[in-house]
């Protein structure tokens, strides 16, 4: 087990690469067509795409057993919430990598009897479960972290710019409501909440670059299962986005949200 998790650990840097290239190939797809390129330059873009996809299933042969190495170490976690979360998360990732493994096996001629469109099905809904996992722990996270930040507006001096927002916050809090229709109160309010929320994100860069990556991992399974079609050049544009972030937390682990 030990040796197939160190085996992932010096793949992933490559397979983030080609993830890149995957959907930056996606992405010039979609703008070629768009300008009405010649077909034959739009198949060898295609072909390049499912070269790289056929690459990162191969780069990922061992991502299953780091997933279920990182949901038993989750399970030991003292926040009941983070533990549902990350675990969850984790294996559904497990599940997913499962089927991916298949789908390689498939595409590569050693299992030719295996149905492609229902392994890819699966494998995609696994992985839209593991993001909404990830995204309902960094709404968790962001939850705990504004109400630590309302409560440290709270205790400064109020002539200071976090005085005036913990002070609108603790208004809001203590239980002096508005009268109903008082739509300007309504909204001194949500601007108070959203300047919290950008001042939370802005001082937790790891939370923030989780959320973006999160969310536009989101929109690929979303398009694939059909729940939301966004079209190759949506898909193609969230998947750079979210594969340079996820590059970006490997230059730079300490952006790495943790646990």
């Amino acid at each position: 087990m030990d040796a197939w998790v160190r085996f992932s650990a010096q793949s992933q840097a490559r397979e983030r690469l080609c993830r890149a290239a995957q959907y930056a190939c996606c992405l010039l797809g979609h703008a070629l067509q768009t300008r009405g390129a010649s077909p034959e330059l739009r198949r060898q873009v295609q072909q390049l795409e499912a070269h790289l996809s056929l690459g990162r299933k191969l780069l990922r042969l061992g991502n299953s057993a780091d997933a279920l190495e990182s949901a038993k170490r989750a399970v030991h976690l003292s926040d009941v919430v983070l533990r549902f979360c990350i675990t969850v998360s984790h294996l559904n990732r497990a599940l997913y990598f499962a089927c991916d493994n298949v789908l390689w096996a498939g595409k590569a001629g050693l299992a030719p009897l295996v149905d492609q469109e229902k392994w890819a099905q699966r494998s995609f809904r696994y992985y839209l479960f593991a993001l909404i996992m990830n995204l309902s722990r960094d709404a968790y996270e962001i939850r705990l972290l504004m109400e630590q930040e309302s409560s440290a507006c709270v205790r400064r001096p109020k002539g200071s710019a976090g005085g005036i927002l913990g002070s609108g916050e603790a208004g809001g809090e203590t239980g002096v409501s508005a009268p109903a229709g008082n739509l300007p109160h309504l909204a001194l309010q949500l601007r108070l909440r959203v300047l919290l929320l950008a001042r939370v994100l802005r001082s937790h860069p790891p939370l923030l670059l989780d959320v973006v990556k999160n969310t536009c991992d989101l929109f690929i399974p979303l398009d694939k299962l059909g729940l939301w079609r966004c079209g190759p050049g949506v898909v193609g544009l969230c998947g750079l986005i979210s594969s340079i972030l996820s590059i970006l937390t490997l230059l730079c682990p300490w952006l790495r949200l943790k646990p």
